[in-house]
């Protein structure tokens, strides 16, 4: 068996009531310790200011100009006026107060201007504690002047910025290793959001490290590749795969607002590399299949019988391109050209990709597909499959060249690295980390032990070195269109609706404290929420009386009107609450019986067993899903 990831430490058993572990192990890159790093270049300024130095006329950043709502053509600036506009900008900072120690906030869509901004001096804080000033990335009213000026805060358009920057001139002072590049904020918690201190060593390793893995490959990256940008920059899968691109002297088209009208951008730029959530390769998948069930039944018959034929292929062994260059030209170039012709590689992040998916793009695609999996502590590239090797469907690849990985064990859930099924948390080591958590030293203590970061996520490391994603720690999961979704949070709030009310939050007494449950679930496959509930009598038989029902309880639970009316009324408590629209809940199951301790479906302390009710349910839940999707397409 080709193993791809090496074993450097053995397991240990936990005794004196710690953990478990599982063994250590590193990418093959990495075997005999981690590769030495260019001396030169240390922070994410090196790689750009090199970048330019190289290729200094080359496209890098591209935006779409909108006159009269009508979406123009790509337009370029050159690694060259990037860096020239940087300089100005940041003589403009220096010119309004800002000095080394002083934050830049960011906030706006994908544009040039954002990256411009964030290349900027950032090392760490000790002074700088109120905004000074504004700087719009458009154009700034009167109004909107007027107002800064009255709480203090000046404000700028960009070009007003420029121009400063330009009167007043300032030496440029790069950053060290150690300084802070970003703090970039978690989201998707029911919580404070975490802001996860990244410093310039961590993040260029993480692109040098993703630069020494993909060079390994026949079909590498250039400096004439362009990636399509559309996942948000204050997210940090982009924002990897952008310095990245920045290190190769690569170009980075952005899309120009409307992920509706995505399909556009894609034949106007004709990107090389595509990376995207699950829910937008879902989209795409869903699309094809739409039109397979439009063609007549013979050529639909052809189209399958090629897919069938170059599958076996490549699960042989045989690159994607090579396996059947027949069935290619025939069917799926067709594809190729609905991602803009020129596509050589789509990765997928942020959420499990199905595997039913990641199949067939990786068979009709026409290029190298892969998953890979990380997390913004990790700066984005933990682990990363191979392109062309089918035995990787389905799991997230293996560890990056300047990462470690192991999995501890999780015994409240009987996850165990050495057991029978060797699983448990996923633990990640190495040079690609963050520093902690900003202004939060508790939680930074929290999920940092021993040099290890606990990620939450439980996985199982295959014999072969791969890396599954199978659970997560905490009742926090992650929807294909990789938000995240707090499970138990969602469940208190649902739970105060009158249908579901859970009588727990009446009285401690009530001996029916148990009898009103709902249970909301999610699949990390799925874009939308789904939950089994037991109905309050009292608010269902009030229903019932008002549109003529006289059936027993139990009748009407079943009745399609009932399910309709319970999601109506969920979707009208999730408004009130001002949940976000992937936290509504699309369809329920009703049920007549309470969640219980003798079906083993609550705790003893009344808690959803989680694991136990998925598989209680897991026939409701398929049906549901199946009738979403039915409905949807």
């Amino acid at each position: 068996m080709k193993c791809f990831a090496a074993k450097v430490e053995e397991g240990v058993k936990g005794e004196d009531g710690k953990p478990s572990v599982g063994p250590v192990y590193r990418n093959l890159l990495s075997e005999k310790g981690f590769p030495p790093r260019d001396s030169d270049i240390t922070t994410t300024w090196d790689i750009f200011s090199k970048s330019v130095e190289k290729f200094p006329d080359n496209k890098m950043l591209g935006w779409r100009q909108i006159v009269d709502e009508k979406v123009g053509p790509y337009m370029w600036k050159t690694y060259k006026e990037v860096y020239e506009e940087v300089l100005l900008i940041g003589s403009a900072l220096r010119a309004v107060g800002a000095e080394p120690g002083c934050r830049v906030g960011i906030y706006g869509a994908n544009c040039p201007q954002w990256i411009i901004a964030m290349e900027l001096l950032e090392p760490d804080c000790k002074s700088a504690k109120r905004l000074k000033a504004i700087v719009s990335f458009t154009n700034v009213g009167e109004e909107q002047s007027y107002k800064a000026s009255e709480i203090g805060v000046k404000a700028y358009s960009w070009l007003d910025f420029l121009h400063m920057g330009q009167e007043k001139p300032k030496e440029t002072n790069p950053p060290k290793p150690s300084d802070v590049c970003t703090i970039m904020y978690t989201s998707g918690t029911s919580g404070e959001p975490k802001g996860v201190v990244l410093t310039h060593e961590a993040a260029a390793t993480c692109v040098i490290g993703a630069d020494l893995c993909l060079d390994q490959f026949e079909d590498k990256m250039t400096h004439e590749d362009v990636y399509l940008s559309f996942l948000p920059l204050a997210h940090i899968l982009d924002r990897a795969n952008e310095e990245y691109f920045f290190r190769k002297g690569a170009s980075v088209g952005y899309y120009h607002g409307d992920l509706n009208a995505l399909r556009d951008d894609i034949q106007e730029l004709k990107p090389t590399f595509l990376a995207g959530v699950p829910r937008v390769f879902e989209r795409i998948y869903d699309g094809i299949q739409k039109a397979l069930q439009e063609l007549n039944p013979r050529r639909r018959l052809i189209f399958y019988a090629l897919y069938k034929y170059k599958l076996a292929w490549m699960n042989r062994g045989y690159s994607h391109s090579k396996a059947s260059p027949m069935a290619d030209f025939i069917a799926f170039k067709k594809i190729k050209n609905q991602l803009g012709g020129r596509i050589r590689l789509l990765v997928s992040g942020g959420a499990p990709l199905s595997l039913e998916i990641e199949e067939f793009l990786r068979v009709t695609s026409c290029c190298l597909v892969v998953q890979g999996y990380g997390l913004t502590e990790t700066l984005g590239g933990t682990t990363l499959g191979y392109p062309d090797e089918m035995c990787m469907l389905g799991t997230v690849g293996i560890p990056a060249v300047y990462n470690e990985i192991r999995l501890e064990e999780v015994p409240e859930m009987g996850y165990d690295p050495l057991g029978e099924n060797p699983a448990g948390e996923i633990c990640i080591r190495g040079k690609c980390l963050f520093s902690g958590y900003y202004k939060n030293p508790e939680l930074t203590e929290e999920v940092m032990k021993d040099g290890w970061f606990h990620t939450g996520d439980i996985g199982e490391i295959l014999p072969n070195g791969l890396l599954k994603i199978i659970d997560r720690k905490k009742n926090l999961i992650k929807l294909s269109q990789g938000e995240y979704v707090a499970l138990e949070h969602l469940e208190s709030i649902y739970g105060q609706n009158p249908i579901v009310q859970d009588v727990r939050f009446s009285t401690v007494s009530c001996p029916e404290r148990n009898r009103f449950k709902i249970w909301v679930y999610g699949d990390s496959f799925k874009s939308m929420l789904v939950a089994v509930i037991v109905p309050n009598p009292e608010t269902l038989n009030r229903w019932a009386k008002d549109l003529g029902f006289t059936k027993p309880f139990e009748e009407l639970c079943s009745l399609p009107e009932l399910k309709e009316y319970i999601v109506s009324e969920l979707k009208s408590t999730a408004e009130k609450s001002k949940l976000s629209r992937f936290e509504y809940i699309k369809a329920v199951t009703v049920e007549t019986k309470p969640f219980d301790v003798e079906r083993d479906l609550v705790t003893a302390t009344l808690k959803n067993r989680r694991t136990n009710l998925l598989k209680y349910y897991q026939v409701s839940i398929d049906e549901m899903y199946r009738k979403l999707a039915a409905k949807r397409s």
